[in-house]
């Protein structure tokens, strides 16, 4: 069995969640006592955080470059960024080791390809529903991408970093959620990427018939499969 690398803390919540769909994997798999190699690195979330803020993200690269190296060091065989937002350092990340990282949005992009899925839905931070360095992986892998408008990106924003980031799950919240996914499955979403960590605590399949697509379960249960490829 290879060793993950949980580069996570960003936040803790949805870490704990990486840690445990790993395990339910290997567990499923091999039976008995199993459970996976892991190796983790926690950040500080609050220095992230403010990197992020104050637009510093060539620090908060080096932060997480630092970090992934421990990672390769105490023997990690590949590494996963436990979050969406930042693989916007991907590439300075993935510089610093010669692990593979893997990259939670071209998993994602797999994932909807196999399911037909061309136009598709995405909710998660304002960096990553506005920014290019996620959405352009997808639109390159020919996705037509839809985002919320304006004043929704920013309650949902404010929702993942004042609520989910601290374990707080609010119905009212769920139903600003549920609501943004049908205004956008209206516009023609055939499917919607839950395109940061955190919202799965908040919604999932159950809550409605739109296709979701759930990148802690896509990063995390690929990372528990390529783990398991030698036994």
């Amino acid at each position: 069995m290879q060793t993950i690398g949980l580069l996570g803390g960003m936040s803790w919540e949805s870490t704990v969640t990486y840690y445990q769909i790993i395990n339910q994997v290997v567990k499923e798999r091999l039976g008995g006592l199993h459970s996976a190699k892991c190796v983790l690195y926690s950040v500080e979330f609050d220095e992230i955080e403010r990197c992020q803020s104050s637009g510093n993200w060539q620090r908060s690269g080096e932060i997480l470059a630092d970090a992934a190296r421990a990672l390769e060091r105490a023997g990690a065989d590949f590494i996963l960024i436990c979050t969406n937002t930042m693989h916007k350092v991907y590439g300075q990340v993935q510089a610093a080791v010669a692990v593979p990282i893997l990259h939670i949005a071209d998993l994602t992009l797999a994932a909807l390809r196999s399911r037909g899925i061309h136009r598709v839905a995405l909710l998660g931070t304002a960096y990553t529903m506005e920014q290019d360095f996620y959405k352009q992986r997808l639109t390159d892998g020919g996705l037509d991408v839809l985002i919320p408008g304006k004043a929704d990106r920013r309650e949902i924003n404010r929702v993942i970093f004042q609520e989910l980031c601290r374990g707080t799950i609010s119905p009212d919240s769920k139903v600003l959620f549920l609501r943004v996914l049908e205004d956008l499955r209206t516009a023609g979403a055939e499917g919607a990427i839950l395109g940061c960590t955190e919202i799965g605590l908040l919604i999932g399949q159950n809550d409605t018939d739109l296709p979701l697509f759930d990148t802690t379960q896509i990063h995390a249960q690929a990372a528990a499969e390529l783990a398991l490829t030698d036994c």
